[in-house]
């Protein structure tokens, strides 16, 4: 599922934005301010930011350009009254993809933000690339150099999602809560178990690496 962070300090409005989003079957996260969406995604994974430009304690400009010192790549989408020539200017230069001008359409806003990870190609990713390595979500195959790869129903889900956002920490928790579901008997040393049968499996693939995030989780970084 589409993760999408949502910073805006006008709480009735974030609740709104967050509905209009879960309804169209994303999992939105509403925060309050720059200062806790910058943590927030040091935390968690996020495919899309969605925020405000006026917030108290880091404004949106400011979140904008801590984000893209990290990320070139995530959608940022601005919600913003301030509409003139200078604002715009200023938050495209910090590498902003989108504005929405208050007030707005919640359905139009959700257009604007599928446009966004349809360019950024998340949304309709169904097939992965990483060196010799092909994954085809649709057909939940992968192959290593033209020979199948034998991947167990999950093991092929975990390590579809990690090459999906490289160099993205997944904790261990997130990990669980989204390919274990509500299996009791699930622990973090469940995730370390099938991260270790990845590593032994994948071991004749060149294009990336399942790295080992201490005290926190994994992620893939491509070669």
């Amino acid at each position: 599922m589409v993760r999408i962070l949502v910073a805006e300090d006008d709480a009735a409005l974030g609740r709104l934005v967050c509905r209009a989003l879960s309804g169209e079957g994303f999992e939105a996260v509403h925060c309050a301010d720059g200062q806790e969406a910058l943590s927030l995604m040091q935390e968690q994974a996020f495919d899309m930011l969605v925020c405000d430009v006026m917030m108290p304690k880091m404004d949106g400009f400011q979140l904008a350009a801590a984000v893209r010192a990290g990320d070139k790549n995530m959608p940022i989408l601005f919600m913003t009254a301030l509409g003139d020539k200078a604002s715009k200017q200023r938050g495209y230069g910090l590498g902003i993809d989108d504005y929405v001008e208050k007030p707005f359409d919640t359905d139009i806003l959700v257009l604007r933000i599928r446009a966004l990870l349809r360019r950024a190609n998340i949304e309709k990713s169904r097939e992965l690339v990483a060196g010799n390595l092909r994954m085809n979500a649709d057909e939940h195959t992968a192959y290593v150099g033209g020979e199948e790869l034998p991947l167990t129903v999950r093991e092929f889900d975990l390590l579809f999602k990690l090459l999906s956002f490289p160099r993205r920490t997944f904790t261990r928790n997130q990990l669980m809560e989204e390919f274990w579901d509500f299996d009791s008997s699930a622990t973090s040393r469940t995730v370390d178990v099938y991260m270790s049968k990845l590593r032994e499996k994948t071991a004749a693939c060149d294009g990336f690496e399942i790295v080992t995030v201490h005290g926190l989780g994994y992620k893939a970084v491509l070669k």
